[in-house]
């Protein structure tokens, strides 16, 4: 791999590696996306072409030995037909690809600010002759329906006759993930073809069970006749060509795509034909497509130099195909692994609480809209909880199209064979992080309207859903949440118990705290005849309002050892021997899995698979975490928190990709030597693939967005809090030089430039009002058009978090 500020390659062809490559070169543009693959390849072990839409799920019902997996069914985000065939071969000779034909040369190049995937490919005809084919493929970022391929071909060595055959592929199954494989990935049924004449075929299917229609158009161009040929699930278009050495020859591919649950449309067939025959030549659509990505990399500029800044550009590139402004349109959260592939089949879990802290100083409308997907589902969630016996909303650990619970009741471990019981449900936090990015996103965008509408509501009914879930313990005079999972994954039941779920998971307990605060500090900002509003409908009286004031003051907070619990019973748990296992098996990120195969059990050990209880000091600064502590009558000091970072480092497989991020940015404030370790992690956990195969499957989309806001507010200290920006910076010794803009509260671009201990923050001059810049030491007010330089004080480090 090679890069540069606005390019990222592959040179060579390694098969090994080629899943990988496909996930990294994948293009989209926020409705859909199209995985990096070879368009002469078909799916195989090797290979894996994928087209998914954002939204796009189906429903299917999959035996496992002779078991139905669970009571539910698994939902899916769907394997579109493949757009991307186009094959070529000397005429009569085999059709040619890097698997079967000798490769003399070969290179990839995702162009990052153009948003293009460059293919340079050579290929022997035989002894005397060489074909050279470079192509250009694009996912339109201005026109999100459309997508198209460039293919061009020279010869050396003599001249010679080409077949080049176009497809558009509907017999494609949802196959991507070698585990998964056992359940049924037939999602597209109905698949019918026709030739609409002037070079553009059709295809249109559409979901089994979700009935969503497709509609997909491709109009092929090559400077020769092109004849079209209806097969099985599939039509082809053809063209002979002659090739002359010297002489580039040049195939165009143009391919629109609509669904049936796209607005303003009424047939999705009819709509990409006309989408298709209506679009401009490949040369105008490529100028449209680079006008587009240009002005996204001036809203979401970003400035940092050497290794760092070329991942950090490829992570933000990858967070704008799947989450761009066309999402701002769409009923549609944050796919865990982007549109990258079919891990986690597409759901939605909690990776919303590390993309949209970032999204807010770029694209607020886009965050807007993903807390519209989750306030769609509100209701939904106010059934989930009422099937338990609770009143207020429990939102599902993975969604999907209509907020229903998606988790697996079983899931496969692939180094014992065995499945298991999925109890990952019962990570209700969920709805925690859902409050979290609600008031990150109304205190950043000053979207007072949605607070206190949208915004309110589902405060109100996860703050509901907290307090009754609490009860009242009278040994220890306090609340208790129990039988929950929390961030950690790994356990998910006490030693030996025969049924799933811990009592007061730290986390869990401190952030329904924060929202059950929260709620209330919202209910009194509401105008009076909208908090009349409210009230009523939630039928909210003012003897549950006391409830929740209390509960918020005396939930169980756990500690040992002069350290806070992960939860109530963590320290009785046995130790790991952390050594004999890095020397038996290398790599544990995965521990679960190992000790699962030797019929052992995680929940035995004091061993997380990720941050749990110091994913507070990344949600709140120092100052805030101290202040939660305080309400629920405890005391966090610096030692107390000190001694809790220690405690689970040393106790940590780094299972997820999550895990680096945010003990890296825990890190970047407490020991900052240490810190740049995980922050390395973080940033190569899918460029180097450092989970062992999973990338392939999809990008870790919170990870990279995550990075991002590492820098963003990580380092800075930057918070948006009281009408004002607060900073507070303390660069890593190896990023102590970046650069970065915001849009915040109406100014669009407020720049930020931090360089050798000084800071320059330049307001635009179009801005509405002044800015109150708030430091630890000094508060300035910059009005648009200001520009302000100021030296930082060099003070050591101290308690880890943000401000």
């Amino acid at each position: 791999m090679t890069a540069t500020p606005t390019t990222w390659a592959y040179v060579d062809y390694d098969p090994a590696e080629e899943r990988l490559r496909e996930s990294l070169c994948t293009l989209g543009n926020g409705y859909f996306a199209t995985r990096g693959a070879l368009p002469e390849c078909a799916a195989d072990d090797t290979h894996y072409p994928g087209t998914y839409a954002a939204g796009c799920y189906n429903r299917l019902t999959s035996a496992v030995a002779g078991r139905e997996v669970g009571h539910v069914e698994n939902e899916d985000m769907v394997n579109l037909p493949n757009w991307l065939p186009v094959r070529f071969r000397a005429a009569g000779g085999d059709w040619l690809t890097p698997d079967t034909s000798e490769v003399l040369d070969h290179r990839q190049t995702v162009h990052l600010d153009s948003g293009l995937l460059e293919r340079r490919t050579g290929f022997r005809l035989d002894a005397g002759r060489v074909l050279s084919v470079r192509q250009l493929r694009l996912v339109h970022m201005a026109d999100p329906h459309l997508a198209a391929l460039r293919t061009e071909f020279t010869v050396e060595g003599g001249p010679a006759d080409l077949e080049v055959e176009a497809s558009l592929d509907g017999g494609v199954t949802n196959s991507g993930v070698a585990r998964y494989r056992d359940l049924d990935g037939r999602h597209l049924t109905h698949v019918h073809t026709g030739d609409a004449g002037d070079g553009t075929v059709w295809l249109r299917c559409r979901t089994r069970t979700s009935d969503i229609r497709v509609g997909m158009a491709a109009r092929t161009t090559a400077g020769a006749p092109v004849t079209a040929a209806r097969e099985h699930l599939c039509v082809t278009q053809r063209t002979a060509l002659r090739a002359e050495p010297g002489r580039t020859l040049t195939v165009d591919k143009t391919v629109a795509l609509h669904t049936s649950r796209d607005p303003a449309i009424s047939d999705p067939l009819q709509a990409a034909v006309d989408r298709v025959t209506g679009a401009a030549a490949f040369d105008d659509l490529l100028e449209r497509h680079r006008t587009a990505w240009g002005q996204l990399w001036r809203r979401a500029e970003l400035e940092v130099p050497g290794e760092a800044g070329g991942i950090l550009r490829l992570h933000l590139f990858h967070v704008l195909q799947t989450l761009s402004p066309h999402t701002a349109d769409l009923d549609v959260g944050v796919p865990a692994r982007g549109l990258h592939g079919e891990a986690y089949r597409g759901h939605v879990f909690w990776d919303e609480l590390f993309v949209l802290p970032y999204l807010n100083l770029h694209f607020p409308e886009v965050s807007r809209a993903l807390l519209h997907y989750r306030h769609r589902r509100l209701e939904r969630a106010g059934s989930a909880a009422r099937a338990i016996g609770r009143r207020g909303a429990l939102y599902p650990w993975q969604s999907g199209s209509d907020g229903r619970e998606e988790t697996q009741r079983l899931h496969l471990n692939p180094r014992s064979g065995r499945w298991l019981p999925d109890h990952s449900h019962l990570q209700h936090h969920v709805g925690s992080a859902i409050a979290y990015n609600v008031w990150q996103y109304c205190e950043t965008s000053g979207d007072t309207e949605f607070l206190y509408t949208k915004g309110a509501e589902m405060l109100l009914q996860i703050a509901r859903f907290w307090a009754d879930s609490a009860t009242w313990d009278e040994q220890s005079g306090r609340h208790r949440i129990r039988g929950v999972v929390g961030p950690d994954e790994y356990h998910d039941a006490y030693p030996g118990a025969d049924r799933p779920g811990l009592d007061d998971n730290a986390y869990t307990n401190v952030t329904a705290a924060w929202v059950l605060a929260r709620a209330l500090d919202v209910l009194g900002r509401l105008p009076g005849p909208r908090r009349r509003e409210l009230v009523e409908r939630t039928a909210l009286g003012e003897a549950e309002l006391e409830q929740w004031d209390s509960v918020s003051r005396t939930l169980h907070v756990p500690f040992h050892d002069g350290v806070v619990s992960q939860f109530e019973g963590y320290g009785e748990l046995a130790e790991l021997d952390w050594q004999g296992y890095r020397e038996r098996y290398g790599d544990i990120r995965r521990l679960d899995r190992l000790l699962e195969a030797e019929n052992d059990s995680v929940n035995n050990y004091r061993a997380s698979k990720q941050a749990d209880v110091l994913m507070l000091g990344h949600l709140f600064s120092p100052a805030e975490l101290r202040s939660l502590f305080d309400r629920l009558g405890y005391r966090l000091d610096e030692p107390t928190w000190q001694r809790t970072v220690d405690h689970y480092l040393a106790r940590t497989s780094h299972g997820s990709t999550l895990s680096g991020l945010v003990h890296g940015w825990i890190l970047a404030r407490a020991r900052r030597a240490e810190a740049w370790s995980y922050v390395q992690e973080a940033l190569k956990g899918d460029v180097a693939d450092l989970q062992g195969g999973t990338t392939g499957e999809g990008i870790h989309l919170g990870a990279m967005a995550g990075t991002l806001d590492l820098v963003q507010r990580g380092l800075t200290g930057l918070e948006t809090r009281g009408g004002a920006l607060c900073l507070d910076p303390v660069p890593l010794p190896e990023l102590s030089s970046y650069g970065f803009s915001v849009r915040y509260q109406g100014h669009w671009g407020v720049r930020f430039r931090l360089e050798h201990g000084r800071l320059e923050i330049a307001v635009p001059a179009a801005g509405p009002l002044p800015i109150d810049i708030r430091l630890p030491d000094r508060e300035v007010r910059l009005q648009p058009g200001d520009t302000c330089r100021l030296v930082l004080p060099d003070r050591p480090a101290r308690q880890p978090g943000r401000g």
